[in-house]
């Protein structure tokens, strides 16, 4: 369902999303409620803060200020998962096991999977390669790979947002840092796609091998390249993430737990969120000429809010889960000991009582950047630093290029990958005047 307001094509948030009359109606694991989740949301914030799917058997928590209760409260809720409890593996995760110990390497506990003190000595190790220096050096880098990506289609009048500039602007910038050849980016995209696949609901034995053959794949790509490393290291990223000793543990990382860092908590962690943040904030625009104007007439003052209130509406990580260590008392709900948490920070980046008119884009709203779209606490998101770089100069960009802009009629779908952790469009095609 299409409306034309000014010279700008708007399409509805969907046209027919799922909007759940009751709780009883309610779940999260249904591919068109995943589409636009935000009415279950909406209704499960304000009638069950604490919720168990039917479907999943997880509690979701949906309130902003529970969800960062959960983030700071290491001594009751743990981020250990299920899946690394290798002895007890069945099913599909057992099939995928596996195929690693044939063909490649067990990924290890990645730094997103651990709990103190083992996340903290972890770590360090990340901290000391991503410290501000280093991402502060990153800069003309990023600021430079935006305008050259714009540059490239500016001329067309059109692109696809998403492959043409989304998917190569942090990508690009993650590979110079991992050791990964600029012209293996779409290798590279195609190992994460395999990945966040896999980590979807109900997937079959044929789609479980596919999704683990990928990563296999990708791991005999980096293999040679961490081996290199230890004999000349180069003073990357990598580099230091494979060499540093960690103190306590009285070496560096192992291959299996570089695997991990690798996929999960580097390359998806690490490009697939700001893609997705990339192209969320371009729909965004498409769909709020007003706020598209306002950045145009001074981007110096709004820019900044903005890039946080795309991370806060459209929140690239819906909810990670945590595990409860304890029996957990919280709206009158138990949560038993042992029992898996969806900590759904997309609904708690729109709940009223932390954000003022929360489902609207606000450019002059002062907490904007409080959102929990880079999570909260112990766990928060190293790589945050280096993704608003990345938002600010590849939204800056657009904006100093583009006059006046509007989707592709009859070319969008506006569409996301089914995936219960990850917003990402499918494609985003656009037409524009060059400035």
């Amino acid at each position: 369902m299409q409306k034309q307001i000014g010279d700008v094509t708007m399409i509805n948030r969907m046209d027919d999303p799922v909007c759940p009359t009751s709780v009883d109606e309610a779940t999260l694991a249904d591919a068109e409620v995943l589409e636009c989740p935000y009415p279950t949301y909406d209704l499960l914030r304000e009638q069950a803060p604490v919720f168990r799917d039917p479907r999943t058997g997880m509690y979701v928590i949906t309130r902003y200020e529970d969800l960062r209760m959960i983030c700071t409260d290491t001594a009751r809720f743990s981020n250990h998962r299920p899946s690394n409890d290798h002895a007890n593996l069945t099913g599909n995760a057992l099939l995928a096991h596996r195929l690693f110990q044939e063909k490649g390497w067990v990924p290890g506990v990645s730094l997103a999977g651990r709990d103190d003190p083992e996340h903290r000595q972890m770590r360090r190790v990340f901290d000391e390669a991503f410290r501000p220096k280093r991402i502060n050096d990153l800069d003309p880098q990023v600021r430079n790979l935006a305008y050259v990506l714009v540059g490239n289609f500016i001329d067309d009048g059109r692109c696809n947002f998403v492959r043409q500039f989304a998917v190569p602007l942090p990508l690009i910038i993650i590979c110079h840092q991992m050791g990964a050849r600029e012209e293996d980016i779409w290798q590279i995209k195609e190992w994460t796609d395999a990945w966040f696949k896999g980590t979807g609901f109900g997937l079959t034995a044929e789609q479980v091998i596919w999704s683990t053959e990928m990563e296999i794949q990708a791991q005999h790509y980096f293999q040679p390249i961490f081996e290199r490393l230890r004999q000349e290291p180069d003073g990357t990223l990598l580099s230091d993430l494979v060499n540093t000793e960690i103190p306590e543990w009285g070496r560096p990382l192992d291959d299996n737990e570089l695997h991990a860092v690798m996929m999960q908590d580097t390359f998806v962690g690490g490009s697939e969120t700001t893609t997705n943040a990339l192209s969320a904030g371009i729909m965004l625009l498409a769909r709020n000429p007003d706020v598209w104007a306002r950045l145009k007439d001074d981007p110096e003052r709004h820019l900044k809010t903005f890039c946080e209130e795309v991370v806060r509406l459209e929140s690239p990580v819906q909810g990670l889960t945590r595990t409860a260590k304890t029996d957990i008392e919280l709206h009158g709900v138990t949560i038993p000991q042992g029992a898996v948490i969806d900590a759904r920070f997309a609904a708690g980046n729109r709940d009223g009582r932390q954000f003022a008119c929360p489902h609207d884009i606000d450019l002059d709203r002062r907490n904007a950047a409080s959102h929990l779209g880079f999570s909260s606490g112990t766990h928060y998101c190293l790589g945050a630093p280096l993704a608003r770089r990345e938002l600010y100069w590849g939204f800056k960009a657009f904006v100093d290029n583009v006059a006046e802009f509007r989707l592709a009629p009859g070319e969008n779908d506006l569409r996301h990958y089914p995936n219960y952790a990850l917003r990402a469009l499918n494609a985003l095609h656009i037409e524009f005047t060059r400035a």
